[in-house]
């Protein structure tokens, strides 16, 4: 066994341990007779056509949204596009009750499918953005000259020229849209609509509110098998759909065209920037907001409780716990994400395989990590019950998708002839590598660690099941605040999430710094 098999070994262990045995977990009580009986009832059927529903109608939108900004930040040379595109970045690092807790504030029809919606376009257009971005801006630009002299129009050449190659790109964006809107559960929980819950929601009102387990599981498992068929036709898809093309850098693709469409496609952009910040501004407002008048007493009553709430847990508590789980979070992710990297980019064979297993967490929801650790907690063969750090393992395991695939394409790209050139030059092994690959390495880790920080600080799906009452972590103790009567307990809510909101910018602008220029990702 080569020593990038044995790199392999923890991280498909730990995915094993933390997420294949907490599903099979979800699996085994999810066929039991009670839960079958569930699956046969018209309201578990009522309540999947409705998770689809939303999830279909806000992908679609999402997508449609994006693709006038994607083209004016890949093909036009348009001022201001490192900033457009950073702020389009923002909502999708943040916490999903921050975005709920902002919506519920600006949209007069908060409680409804609509709201779902918009909060989830809100979340996800940047993400269709930078998937579908990172294809098209680097297309040939010589096609479109071609379609242009062949006398087809802007919309003909888009039709006939671009949408058949940039269409895997759509693809891939939509269906990572639709499983982030199918297993949405902060936003819903916060903006939706009691009487109409998702499957996420349900799982959640079962195994914690009513302690159905049977139903919880019942529900799991079915949200299991659809986000199982959505991936592998998603796959079927775009193998059919993909064209092989010779692709250019994306700074030489971008023009300097001004013609109508063009102006239209950039005026749209910076509109659509603009509006990502009109939620934060209501949240930051509505916790400067104490009555009719302004100040700063919800943020005091964060650091100095008094009895003006029915918190049953100071908030300065709830930061630091926060805090202390996502920092082991964020430790246990970045080992694993780049032994994991390390195995997959070294293999000639099994890479594929490794890669498949440790990405497994990408397409099952927290939700149901979550749940299934509280099965294994509670009928696995060791009690796993107020063991704290099963909570940071569980946001580890949300995490490290997301360190894999932003390491991963960086030591993909190594051409590994320089170290061997190191070497001739007298360099030992270690240093070799650190010469030709160990700067660019270090940062492209930096940048994973601070994302899966970020990721960890706001993680809630997971997190809420396996939380001790007595140690609640930031999100956690929002959803508390915000299930509680009263003005005070709402500001404070408001407070606590424009706090969690700042932690999140600083953590993702400091990991931004180190990003190289060029690193094959984002």
């Amino acid at each position: 066994m080569t020593s990038s098999r044995w790199a392999a070994i923890l991280p498909i262990a730990f995915v094993a341990m933390f997420a294949l045995l907490p599903i099979a977990m979800v699996m085994s009580a999810g066929l039991s007779d009670e839960s079958l009986e569930v699956l046969s009832t018209a309201s578990t059927w009522r309540i999947l056509a409705y998770t689809l529903g939303q999830a279909a109608v806000s992908t679609v939108l999402s997508v449609l949204l994006a693709l006038p900004a994607t083209y004016a930040l890949y093909r036009l040379a348009m001022p201001g596009r490192r900033s457009m595109l950073a702020l389009l970045t923002v909502p999708f690092v943040l916490p999903t009750v921050v975005v709920g807790l902002a919506f519920r504030e600006i949209l007069p029809f908060a409680g409804t499918t609509a709201a779902i919606i918009v909060a989830h376009v809100f979340f996800n257009v940047g993400l269709v953005v930078r998937v579908v971005g990172g294809l098209w801006g680097q297309l040939d630009p010589r096609l479109g000259d071609v379609a242009s002299s062949l006398g087809l129009s802007s919309a003909e050449t888009f039709r006939r020229v671009t949408l058949p190659l940039i269409r895997p790109a759509i693809l891939a964006a939509g269906i990572l849209v639709f499983l982030f809107t199918f297993t949405s559960f902060g936003v819903v929980l916060i903006v939706g609509d009691p009487a109409l819950p998702t499957i996420e929601v349900e799982v959640y009102n079962r195994a914690l509110q009513r302690l159905d387990i049977s139903g919880a599981a019942a529900l799991a498992l079915l949200q299991l098998i659809v986000v199982a068929a959505a991936v592998v036709v998603a796959s079927w898809l775009q193998q059919r759909l993909s064209v092989r093309q010779r692709l250019h850098d994306d700074d030489a693709a971008r023009e300097a065209r001004r013609g109508p469409l063009d102006f239209a496609c950039m005026a749209y952009t910076l509109a659509l920037t603009l509006a990502i910040v009109v939620p934060l501004g209501a949240l930051v407002s509505r916790s400067l907001r104490v009555g009719t008048a302004w100040g700063l007493t919800w943020y005091s009553e964060v650091l100095s409780p008094t009895d003006a709430t029915t918190r049953s847990v100071p908030v300065i508590q709830s930061i630091t716990e926060s805090l202390r789980f996502a920092a082991v979070a964020t430790a246990v992710s970045v080992v694993l994400g780049l032994l994991s990297c390390v195995a997959i980019a070294s293999m000639r064979r099994g890479g594929s395989a490794t890669d498949a297993i440790v990405t497994i967490p990408l397409g099952v929801s927290a939700v149901t990590i979550g749940f299934g650790l509280l099965l294994l907690s509670l009928r696995g063969p060791v009690d796993l019950r107020g063991w704290w750090p099963l909570i940071p393992l569980g946001q580890a395991l949300v995490a490290l998708p997301v360190v894999v695939r932003i390491v991963l394409p960086v030591l993909r790209s190594f051409d590994p002839r320089l170290r061997h050139v190191a070497a001739t030059l007298g360099a030992n092994p270690v240093r070799a590598w650190l010469v030709a690959e160990g700067a660019v390495t270090a940062r492209v880790v930096g940048v994973a660690a601070g994302l899966a920080c970020a990721i960890s600080l706001g993680e809630f799906g997971a997190t809420a099941f396996l939380v001790r009452l007595d140690s609640p972590t930031i999100p956690v103790q929002v959803v508390r605040l915000l299930g509680r009567p009263g003005e005070a307990n709402l500001g404070q809510a408001a407070a606590l999430s424009v706090i969690l909101v700042i932690m999140t910018l600083v953590i993702v602008a400091a990991a931004e710094r180190l990003r190289p220029r060029r690193s094959g990702g984002w």
